[in-house]
């Protein structure tokens, strides 16, 4: 069963965490994806953008998947149809990142699931932007 992560646990990873992998980040300025993550870098952190279909996006290397992203990573922010999540969070299992955030209206229970027992928090349904705003801001 998948866990509510709580306000006060969420505020914890977004303090202790510096590098986040946006797996879906568009290159359209008015796309949400793009939106956070330029939040995301103006809040100080270091933004890695996963997109197979581009080179850079917001001025920064664009990787194919999270595999192919190099060094550690704290946080793999998901912007992808739920039922695409799977294969995201076997990469992050994989690469050993402890947090797997599926953007607000992403919900796929199987991968958290799947996620949670490998020892990654799960958090569901939520915007990394306004959790941010709202614990850090």
């Amino acid at each position: 069963m998948v866990q509510l992560v709580s306000l006060q646990k969420i505020k914890e990873i977004l303090q202790q965490s510096r590098r986040i992998a946006v797996v879906g980040l568009s290159p359209k300025p008015d796309r949400p994806s793009h939106r956070v993550a330029a939040y995301l870098i103006n809040a100080g952190y270091e933004v890695v953008p996963v997109n197979p279909g581009h080179e850079t996006i917001l001025g920064r290397p664009c990787y194919p998947d999270l595999k192919s992203v190099p060094g550690k990573v704290d946080i793999a922010d998901i912007f992808r149809r739920s039922e695409q999540v799977m294969p995201v969070v076997l990469q992050a299992i994989d690469k050993k990142i402890p947090v797997v955030w599926m953007q607000q209206g992403i919900v796929n229970r199987e991968a958290a699931e799947l996620a949670e027992q490998q020892g990654i928090t799960v958090i569901m349904d939520r915007c990394i932007q306004i959790d941010h705003r709202n614990s850090i801001g």
